[in-house]
């Protein structure tokens, strides 16, 4: 048997291990396939040390995959469905996958990347659930392909992560999941998820509703499952249907961003009756501010389960916030890990006094840190010092060392020379009561370089005026962070697929309208 999936397929083998919007695997089917699919990708020639690129949906192969290369020590690239073609071709590159694995629903702009120069070392072309694609070999033939015995010599591989960045290229993080030391056994994966246990009860049964790509929803489903928890999945979100996996299976424990959580409250009276919900322990989200009015009302329907977190792919999870805690402190995004370091630093890189605001930089105790997949320049302008990190958040810690985030450093809007910091705009104008959503962005102005425009999405139904956002935001922050425009949208704001508003996507008809101009 599979190290990862020994205990449970021997004491719970006829127990639910997988449930996705097709299929569902037994613990005992599972390690039965994870077995074969190491011996498949071995006598592929892949081993420690190579790489493969996924793009599926939330899917249960897509997990046979990734512990398939958790035993085998190869690293798997979770690849956002996202892409168009050249973009795929660029990370297959960047990533120097020798190897494609691709859901039925991706395989034309696989197809498409495939035939890309830059994909030229890939050996072998996968394709889940297309049996009759002749472009790629077909999934279960290559898994049925592979030895039921139990692999030998099992190695520790992980996945590499690709941030969606802001300019250029996306970057591939490499840390020590991507990157063991030769010789690692797999039960490393046990310890990892260990460090879990402490937020939710293992066994149980995750609920995965956001796409398996991202790293927040891998690792709130995966160290689960290492863990012994049963998985229950959505490939696309849908609110009600969540309710469903959560009351069907017992789910335990959902990871949610901001927007799903909206969207469960805009859910008719007659489902939310109708939800039990009993099972549930608690609720994580992250990924980006959640307003305040969204997670209170999340809190008096489900009860203080939510817990917050703040963290990043390079970081992993960095604060915590229980609902208890943020009852108190809202707007806080908790306080730092046991392992966990924060400093607040100046652009001189010198420490903040408490209280005061800078950029902040991350120190994990345990030693651990990451580099950028090829790019030295940019693991360089990552850090402080050696294991000293920046993702570009500005921030302070108070009195009692609770952080509380101003915005991103890349999002920042210099208007007449002063910092404005959007996150701060966004929370208050997200609390008028007719305001669905909004964001705020930078766009270009001859007086003052850069002017404060909110861009709003109103609850349907609503009509608020210009004059009334500007009037509202004045009543509870300074004047020279005031929206100077406000736009409102009927459609929902651009997001990407970890659920994150695109702003380049909203400052992009500003910027084009500058640059004529000044043509």
């Amino acid at each position: 048997m599979a190290v990862l999936t020994r205990e449970a397929a021997s004491a719970r083998g006829d127990e639910l291990a997988l449930a996705d919007d097709d299929d569902t695997r037994t613990w005992a089917q599972l390690d039965i396939r994870v077995n074969r699919l190491v011996h498949a990708l071995r006598d592929a020639g892949l081993g420690p040390g190579d790489t493969i690129s996924v793009v599926a949906g939330n899917r249960n192969e897509w997990f046979e995959v990734a512990l398939a290369c958790s035993h085998a020590g190869v690293v798997f690239v979770p690849v956002s469905w996202h892409l168009v073609a050249p973009e795929l071709a660029y990370i297959i590159e960047d990533s120097g996958s020798r190897a494609v694995l691709v859901g039925h629903r991706f395989t034309d702009v696989a197809a498409e990347a495939l035939a890309d120069p830059r994909s030229s070392a890939v050996e072998l072309a996968v394709a889940i659930g297309a049996p009759d694609d002749t472009r790629f070999a077909d999934f279960e033939a290559f898994l049925g392909s592979g030895s039921d015995a139990e692999p030998k010599d099992q190695a520790f591989g992980g996945p590499m992560f690709y941030t969606s960045g802001t300019t250029g290229h996306p970057k591939g993080v490499r840390s020590s999941l991507s990157s063991p030391e030769p010789g690692t056994p797999p039960e490393v994966w046990q310890l990892v998820a260990s460090g879990f246990t402490d937020l939710m009860t293992l066994p149980g049964t995750a609920v995965l509703c956001g796409p398996f790509y991202h790293s927040a929803q891998w690792a709130f489903s995966f160290l689960p499952m290492v863990g012994g928890s049963a998985v229950v999945m959505q490939h696309r979100y849908d609110s009600a249907g969540v309710l469903d996996l959560i009351d069907t299976h017992g789910g335990t424990s959902i990871h949610l961003v901001p927007t799903q959580m909206k969207r469960l409250l805009e859910l008719d009276d007659e489902s939310r009756a109708a939800f039990d919900g009993s099972s549930l322990e608690v609720v994580i989200h992250g990924a980006a501010p959640c307003p305040p009015v969204v997670k209170r009302g999340l809190i008096d329907w489900w009860g203080p389960k939510i817990v917050e977190y703040y963290g990043s792919t390079e970081g992993s999870i960095i604060t915590m916030i229980d609902s208890t805690e943020w009852l108190e402190r809202g707007g806080s995004v908790g306080r730092p890990m046991p392992n966990m370091e924060v400093l607040v630093v100046d652009d001189d890189g010198e420490p903040r006094a408490t209280g005061e605001e800078g950029t902040l930089y991350f120190r994990n105790s345990m030693g651990t840190d990451f580099e950028y997949h090829n790019a030295p320049e940019k693991t360089a302008e990552a850090h402080l010092a050696p294991g000293v990190f920046t993702t570009g958040d500005v921030g302070y810690l108070d009195d009692d060392g609770y952080l509380w985030l101003s915005d991103r450093k890349i999002d920042m809007i210099i208007s007449g020379g002063v910092n404005v910091y959007p996150a701060e705009i966004e929370g208050v104008i997200g609390g008028h009561p007719d305001v669905l959503d909004v964001a705020v962005i930078g766009i270009p102005d001859e007086k003052w370089g850069e002017a404060v425009h909110a861009v709003v999405v109103l609850s349907p139904g609503k009509t608020v005026s210009e004059k009334e956002i500007i009037a509202h935001t004045r009543a509870y922050i300074t004047g020279y962070k005031l929206s100077k425009s406000v736009a409102f949208r009927q459609q929902p704001l651009p997001l990407s697929g970890a659920m994150k508003v695109l702003k380049r996507e909203l400052r992009a008809p500003y910027r084009e309208q500058r640059d004529k101009k000044i043509g």
